[in-house]
């Protein structure tokens, strides 16, 4: 089972474990997860508001009379898929007990109807007093997961039951619950993503308006869902990409190949680059004056996928499609033609959903119903596209 919906609402109590929690979102996104922090009002005196939206990246709100005209406590609610409240304090644990509603978190909580998963941290003293326990009975019998505290020193010189647990401990137990299992383990995905160039001379080229976040996006979930991923990536950055084996590229054939090496080597090939379908004929050495560029002769660039076919040995490939009409009927043309085990395509007119955050298309596979895909995060799409590829591969 994959994320397609990963909305995680990160409540944050109010203790010192609460500096910890900064380390379990920025872990939690590395996993995929698209997280919103509802901290409560004491829990800014540990770490303020503009540490979480710097983190987060999205607003953070405290109090249900915060930007009231959205109706938060509703609208997040029915946004979240999950909650994982981190750290949980005695006190935050006592009035969800209650049924308490008088903060933002407590509300969302009562507003909510999806799984809760509470990772408590105090005193030992508090942790084992008959209140406390008979209020994680009360949660743990209305279905909220709490998660064992650790042993160890505290604050202080105090030592024992109620240390805040491990980040990586916490987010075992969290996939658990979600089910974000790893069930890409031993695969080798191949992602192509970018826009590539073909040079007219030195300073000038033939591109397009790829950015290559799909392609990231889709990178970054293989590599969460635990597969060895190879990344030819066209003329984009990327540094910031951990944990991935990258092939910088600049024009098709580079990218070629590219593919002609790697291909053999994986179980999934998913080709999300834009890649440009002609270069001129020639490239001139010296940048071309002005009054010289009257016309470019082109000739066609190869076809990366034609290219792969008599290497195909069991593989899944994923292929893309950008069009500006007749979108449907074009992506099944080259599903067919190209050998494809399924395609995404998309309506592009206008310039839409290059180097945006959201997409929305079709998914059309060669035995089985078109999968319409609704607005989502390019994130949401790279695994829906990697649970069709699973599948495929059985």
């Amino acid at each position: 089972m994959s994320l397609v919906g990963r909305e995680v609402v990160l409540g944050v109590g109010g203790g010192i474990a609460a500096y910890k929690s900064c380390e379990l979102l920025r872990r939690l996104q590395d996993r995929g997860y698209q997280i919103t922090v509802v901290p409560t009002p004491s829990s800014l005196n540990f770490v303020g508001k503009a540490t979480w939206e710097a983190l987060s990246g999205r607003p953070v709100n405290t109090q249900v009379w915060e930007n009231v005209h959205t109706v938060p406590h509703i609208a997040l609610a029915e946004a979240a898929d999950f909650f994982l409240i981190a750290p949980a304090t005695a006190d935050l644990i006592a009035r969800l007990a209650a049924g308490r509603a008088d903060d933002l978190l407590t509300n969302l909580v009562l507003a909510s109807d999806v799984q809760k998963m509470l990772v408590p941290a105090m005193h030992p003293s508090m942790w084992l007093d008959p209140a406390t326990v008979a209020n994680v009975q009360t949660l743990r019998s209305r279905g909220f997961v709490v998660m064992e505290p650790d042993v160890g020193r505290l604050t202080g010189q105090d030592i024992g039951p109620g240390r805040f647990p491990e980040v990586p401990a916490i987010i075992e137990k969290f996939d658990s619950l979600t089910g974000n299992i790893q069930d890409l383990k031993g695969k080798r995905v191949l992602v192509t993503a970018g826009g590539t160039r073909e040079a007219i001379d030195p300073v000038r080229y033939i591109g397009n308006k790829s950015s290559g976040k799909q392609g990231i996006a889709i990178a970054l979930a293989a590599r969460n869902r635990g597969a060895r991923v190879h990344l030819v990536a066209a003329n984009f950055d990327t540094s910031s990409l951990e944990g991935i084996e990258v092939s910088k590229v600049e024009s098709a054939s580079e990218m070629q190949k590219v593919l002609l090496k790697q291909f053999p080597l994986c179980d999934i090939l998913i080709m999300s680059a834009a890649v440009a379908d002609a270069k001129p004929k020639n490239s001139s050495l010296e940048k071309i004056k002005k009054a010289l560029l009257g016309s470019i002769e082109l000739e066609e660039n190869p076809d990366l996928l034609a290219s792969l076919a008599p290497l195909k040995q069991g593989q899944i490939v994923v292929g893309f499609a950008a069009e500006t009409k007749d979108h449907l009927q074009e992506a099944r043309r080259k599903l067919e033609a190209k050998g494809l085990d399924l395609i995404y395509v998309n309506d592009v007119s206008g310039g839409a959903i290059f180097g945006q955050d959201q997409t929305m298309g079709t998914i059309l596979l060669r035995n089985d119903a078109d999968i319409a895909v609704k607005e989502v995060s390019k994130d949401a799409l790279g695994n829906l596209l990697l649970d069709q590829a699973i599948r495929q591969l059985g």
